[in-house]
């Protein structure tokens, strides 16, 4: 259980500054239950709480787990610099309270993307040790063959990597469209193999991290969603 000021509350859900909150509050913006509140220091308690900011509806939460269905032309980064940044898809609170991407995906690439402003949870995720395994959908130039799966699912020999990369399964699902599972995460790692296998990808998109499919959580591209426990539960290793 915690309890704190309201001004306080509102700056941590990312409405801005102290100050910012303060003149939200003052100008009869924030109510919690319906009702207006315009005393900065009225202290509640933040385990359930809800309030409306601007007549929307919020939830406190201590840390934010959200999942968006990235489109192309995207960049994973805080500071882009040839196309927008992901987090110009979510409420600008997000952005306040230092909501980021977890790992990247390419401007190209689209699919399941983790954020969290929490550093604990990104770290985990972003770990290479993790062995989580991806799922990516690939759209191919030249016509997906058993051969190129089979040399996929046996390992191709990266030009920067000591020893052959391997995907955990891969299966052809259309003439031109194969479904890659892969753990280890490296850099451009599905167009890399790709290429190293005498193919090109012309499309990337990523469905699912772990057990959590992209399919499931019902998003179009550029839509998001919070991760409840369970949800979240389903980005554990099989075993953890």
């Amino acid at each position: 259980m915690s309890k704190l000021p309201l001004e306080r509350i509102l700056q941590g859900q990312g409405f801005g500054t102290r100050k910012a909150c303060r003149r939200l509050i003052e100008a009869g913006e924030v109510a919690i239950d319906g009702a207006t509140v315009r005393d900065q220091h009225a202290v509640f308690e933040t385990s359930g709480l809800e309030f409306e900011v601007f007549g929307e509806q919020w939830r406190y939460r201590s840390h934010v787990y959200l999942a968006l269905h990235k489109p192309a032309n995207f960049e994973c980064s805080r500071k882009p610099s040839h196309h927008p940044g992901v987090l110009s898809l979510l409420p600008e609170q997000f952005a306040w309270r230092d909501v980021q991407p977890v790992g990247r995906l390419d401007h190209d690439t689209t699919g399941l993307l983790l954020m969290s402003d929490d550093g604990a949870f990104i770290h985990a995720q972003s770990s290479p040790k993790r062995h989580l395994p991806k799922v990516y959908v690939a759209t191919t130039h030249d016509a997906v063959t058993p051969a190129l799966v089979d040399l996929l699912l046996a390992g191709v020999q990266m030009h920067d990597e000591p020893a052959p990369l391997a995907a955990l399964s891969c299966r052809q699902i259309a003439a031109h469209q194969l479904e890659i599972v892969l753990e280890q995460g490296k850099y451009h790692q599905v167009k890399r193999m790709l290429a190293a296998a005498g193919n090109h990808c012309s499309a990337l998109c990523r469905t699912a991290i772990g057990g959590l499919a992209l399919a499931e959580l019902g998003l179009a591209e550029g839509e998001w969603c919070y991760l409840d426990e369970a949800q979240q539960a389903l980005l554990a290793p099989s075993g953890v």
